[in-house]
């Protein structure tokens, strides 16, 4: 159902395209892999690797009947741990934004414009077109209180969506020692809903399928902000922050 639906509403968006806690820690990202401008990166961020075309995407599930039980519910395949997550969201967006700023960042965050005001989604071609894209990380608030900096920004790296031929939309970031795969499920006229998970590092060669691995499990929101350029918005991520951002841009 979803599959089908998805697919109609992406043929639109195409033609318009064209007009810590007690988790196990994530690797640091470093060197870019799209040379492009980014923000500056405050002196706390580490630097992130470039992962080779192997380590890229791979199905977080079977490809016959659809990824992730072919459902178009998010709700029926993301735990009530991770629901719950993501009816905090305003919480982490509040809470998230103010330590970043009370701990010496407010120019920083400042300078990220509608990629940090809650309020910015955008109704209408809510999903990107299927094809490449950039995409960069940005990570605000800690984790656990007094560990890691309250701000981080790092450069840009790749990222995709593909539609499957089963008609799932999933993106991807393909590129850097965490990379995030997962399904976006229809929600409202201004936002989709993401679940996916993470692949951490140059050994993992494959993502891991939503729910195999609770610690590297993701639920947010995707929003359209501007003229092809979205955010992922991940609320009370595993690990690091307390509200974890993917700029996603042409």
């Amino acid at each position: 159902m979803r599959r089908t639906s998805f697919a109609l509403v992406l043929l639109g968006a195409t033609a318009l395209a064209a007009c810590g806690d007690n988790s196990p820690s994530s690797p640091a990202e470093s060197s870019p892999a799209v040379t492009e401008p980014a923000a500056g990166v405050p002196p706390q961020a580490a630097p992130e690797a470039t992962a080779t075309p192997a380590q890229q995407a791979a199905p977080a599930g079977p490809g016959q009947g659809g990824l992730q039980g072919g459902t178009d519910d998010w709700r029926r395949v993301a735990t009530a741990e991770d629901a719950s997550l993501l009816g905090r969201l305003d919480q982490a967006w509040r809470l998230a934004r103010a330590e970043a700023e009370d701990g010496g960042f407010s120019a920083q965050v400042e300078a990220l414009g509608p990629l940090v005001d809650p309020n910015a989604a955008q109704a209408g071609r809510v999903q990107p077109a299927p094809g490449t894209y950039r995409c960069r990380t940005i990570k605000l608030g800690r984790r656990v209180e007094g560990q890691g900096p309250a701000y981080v920004d790092y450069p840009w790296f790749a990222c995709s969506v593909e539609m499957t031929p089963g008609g799932d939309l999933v993106l991807t970031k393909t590129t850097g020692s965490q990379r995030t795969r997962g399904l976006l499920y229809p929600d409202t006229d201004r936002r989709l809903v993401y679940v996916g998970a993470q692949a951490w590092g140059a050994d993992e060669k494959t993502f891991p399928a939503y729910g195999d691995k609770p610690e590297r499990d993701q639920v947010g929101v995707l929003e359209r902000i501007g003229q092809n350029r979205w955010r992922l918005a991940i609320p009370w991520p595993k690990q690091e922050a307390k509200l974890e951002l993917l700029e996603i841009t042409r």
